[in-house]
């Protein structure tokens, strides 16, 4: 989901660098030969190993190469820098941040916000503490507490962290203007490279959802000549073409994509198109990330909740969505729990949580088809009233989900 990303995918979540620029009238020398190596974080730790905003800062580094590379492994070795860093300063708020961070990234929520709350506790001026509470209160489900979380950070650092925020916030309760709004805001205040790029992916995900395939294409193709390393606007492109009814370009470009970042979302994408296309899908990949996840302690109930009622088992994805929402009652936890009730053959249970996926307002089209799919089965609601066009296609349902 979106408010996952956004804590690990603002400014690629390392340190903020700053840069010292001094002026002198003197006539400027001509460079050295071999200008002198700037410290490393882990050597500086080795000389200073009771830096505990240091081992934090590591912390998060790891936090973030996990989700540069798909590999979660890396989240043992933020543990265990931050472990470092809490028995150095336990009560210190960028130690209880990045642990809130590394417990968002494993999916425990609740825990998130309370290592949030307490990090704001110790410092109330704390921006990036409210930036992870915001986000594990959207899962969780409680978007009231979010928004405030969202306020309390513009409040505090307006930025480009901020605004995507805000943005996701809007886009919850199905306002698309204030969404758009924010999102220009993003970009208007972004001068990292890579943040640049996640703003104008973003603007591509809004259009891609609002049907506009020209626009989408474009907000990704931006991003990629911003920063071409960032894989989300390249699977973006491939979502564009598949959408498109251009199969074999999006097939090529998928192939790209997995093989940078073979996150589970891609995979299914990739997987759906080729049983699109007419080919195979073939899971392996996918099952061996799905164990990969499960030994660094990320418990992801709801991608399996998912998989299971589109292309698996109907009751294992009951299951599965069960587990989810429980924990984590959101709105696409809703969602994917109204769905797999119905593919096992339950409608009248999945209506109240297909309601609940859809009454804020949200305007994705994936909640929509299913509720109306729902809703026919009952004899409620018309086929013809189901989300259609260029934006989303059925056989495609991945597509329609935030990476």
């Amino acid at each position: 989901m979106r408010a996952l990303a956004l804590f690990a995918g603002l400014a690629l979540v390392g340190a903020v660098l700053f840069t010292l620029v001094s002026f002198s009238s003197a006539p400027t020398p001509p460079p050295a030969a071999d200008p002198p190596r700037r410290e490393t974080l882990q050597e500086r730790l080795r000389r200073l190993p009771g830096d505990h905003r240091g081992w934090a800062e590591l912390a998060t580094r790891h936090i973030d190469q996990a989700r540069l590379t798909g590999d979660p492994s890396a989240y043992a070795k933020a543990e265990g820098a931050l472990a470092t860093a809490a028995k150095l300063a336990p009560k210190d708020d960028a130690v209880l941040t990045g642990q809130a961070a590394l417990a968002a990234a494993r999916h425990e929520f609740a825990g998130a916000a309370e290592l949030a709350e307490s990090a704001i506790d110790a410092n109330p001026y704390a921006a990036a503490a409210y930036g992870v509470l915001a986000d594990a209160r959207t899962q969780l489900g409680d978007l009231r507490a979010a928004q405030q979380a969202v306020d309390a950070m513009m409040a505090l650092r307006p930025g480009v962290a901020a605004f995507t925020r805000a943005s996701y916030a809007a886009e919850l309760r199905g306002d698309v203007e204030t969404t758009r709004t924010y999102l220009d805001y993003a970009h208007e205040d972004a001068w990292l490279p890579a943040d640049r790029a996640y703003a104008r992916y973003y603007q591509g995900e809004l259009a891609l959802h609002e049907g506009d395939l020209e626009t989408a294409a474009r907000h990704y193709t931006d991003a990629l000549s911003t920063y071409p390393a960032y894989t989300p606007a390249l699977a973006g492109q491939a979502k564009v073409a598949a959408l498109d009814g251009r199969l074999t370009e999006a097939l090529s470009l998928y192939d790209q994509v997995v093989q940078r970042l073979p996150l589970p979302q891609y995979l299914i994408e990739q997987g759906e198109t080729r049983i699109k296309a007419g080919l195979p899908a073939d899971w392996t990949l996918l099952e061996a990330q799905r164990k990969l996840y499960e030994a660094a302690g990320v418990r992801d109930d709801l991608t399996w909740a998912e998989f299971e009622a589109d292309h698996g088992d109907p009751k294992a994805a009951v299951r599965h969505a069960r587990a989810e929402y429980t924990r984590n009652p959101n709105l696409v936890a809703a969602d994917a729990l109204a769905w797999s009730l119905f593919k096992a053959g339950a409608p009248e249970k999945a209506l109240p949580y297909a309601k609940h996926a859809t009454r804020a307002g949200w305007k994705n089209p994936l909640p929509t088809y299913h509720r109306t799919r729902i809703e026919h089965s009952l004899g409620l609601t018309k086929t013809s009233d189901a989300p259609s066009g260029r934006g989303f296609d059925p056989d495609l349902p991945a597509l329609a989900r935030f990476s």
